[in-house]
């Protein structure tokens, strides 16, 4: 009878093992091409032996030997024309905007402020600055502004300046819609390193980035009416 107990608990392990060693072989495979990048989660898709690999900076894809890896590529599915890597972004980047440490941003008020959103944003970011411009637009809303300097080498020293301005909403809108130069930069404590880890929690990869009260987001730059919309949709 124990020799049976024995057997199955063996069958098991080493089914187990078995079952994990794609993962394992991928994770040795690509690790070296992603430069330290955290590997999160991986999994098996539905389509023909590709898995799916999860990390901060986005989804790769890869085979179950890692034997090649796919940056930045889009899965889309042929026959729904789904956009499936977008899906799963949605998916993994789930979040509750009332979760938000809305103290590490900026905060601009207009009219009542009743509707709220918050973004993700580098001073250095063209997009942005049209966001900003359309933004601009709005009436009745808050605006939370989690600065993210990600483009270029001198976005975190603009981000500093306008965190640590006296008025930091009329120093960011200033300069993002009139272009106005920044004041001289002052020292002080900013928030740019814990913005930028909520972004990789979050799975913001790019900015602008725009996250609404109903807890659903977008990946980039919307119109002033695009904006209304989302505004309008209840939560989900």
């Amino acid at each position: 009878m124990r020799k049976h107990i024995f057997s199955a608990a063996l069958f098991f392990q080493v089914l187990s093992i078995a079952h994990a060693a794609p993962q394992d072989a991928i994770k040795e495979a690509i690790s070296p091409l992603i430069e330290g990048v955290t590997i999160e989660k991986i999994s098996p898709t539905s389509r023909a032996g590709l898995f799916e690999v999860i990390t901060p900076k986005g989804i790769l894809y890869t085979d179950k030997t890692g034997s090649f890896v796919i940056f930045g590529g889009v899965l889309v599915d042929s026959k729904s024309k789904t956009n499936v890597t977008a899906q799963r972004m949605e998916e993994i980047g789930t979040f509750r905007f009332s979760d938000l440490p809305l103290k590490d941003a900026i905060k601009t008020v207009r009219g009542n402020g009743s509707r709220v959103l918050a973004t993700f944003e580098d001073p250095n970011c063209g997009y942005c600055k049209k966001l900003a411009n359309e933004i601009s637009k709005l009436d009745n809303i808050t605006i939370y502004t989690f600065l993210l300097p990600i483009l270029s080498q001198d976005s975190k020293e603009k981000s500093t300046t306008i965190w640590c301005a006296t008025d930091q909403s009329e120093t960011w809108n200033r300069f993002m819609t009139g272009n106005q130069p920044l004041p001289d930069r002052k020292e002080c404590v900013t928030p740019l390193d814990r913005n930028l880890a909520l972004s990789q929690k979050l799975h913001i990869n790019g900015t602008p980035a725009i996250l609404f009260a109903n807890n659903t987001r977008s990946p980039g730059y919307l119109a002033a009416d695009q904006i209304e919309l989302k505004l309008a949709t209840k939560s989900k």
